[in-house]
């Protein structure tokens, strides 16, 4: 299980260094970014309405907000119960402003009986401000 969570936490950060790579801000910005993972595990009876509640709220949040830069989730192949969510937020002011939508509020309410579990796991980025060529 150890070991299935390191793979899982090296390909987020790839991500994370993927992201970077895509994202058009530059250096000065991203120190302030807030950047973690959210890893979840969830009832297995109500897998499919958290994914469909958890997809509506990625959704609006990357569409409505131009503080959240990124909110990438996966599930593991083998427990799609368990399920790590990369957050990627402008800088604290933008995260604490996502956590007080409508959509945010719905997708909390939603789903506080669907999640055994929640971890969130603060990062740093490994190569902060990389852009597109």
């Amino acid at each position: 299980m150890k070991i299935k969570y390191l793979c899982l936490l090296s390909i987020m950060l790839v991500a994370v260094m993927l992201t970077f790579v895509f994202c058009n801000s530059n250096p000065a910005q991203t120190k302030d970014q807030l950047v973690r993972l959210a890893k979840l595990v969830i009832d297995s009876t109500q897998l499919e309405n958290y994914n469909a509640l958890l997809k509506e709220e990625i959704e609006s949040s990357v569409r409505l907000e131009p503080g959240v830069l990124t909110l990438y989730a996966v599930a593991e192949k083998n427990d799609p119960t368990h399920i790590t969510i990369l957050e990627i937020y402008a800088d604290t002011v933008a995260y604490k402003s996502h956590l007080l939508t409508p959509h945010f509020m719905k997708y909390k309410t939603g789903t506080k009986n669907m999640v055994k579990s929640l971890e969130l796991v603060e990062t740093d980025p490994l190569i902060p401000g990389m852009k597109i060529k």
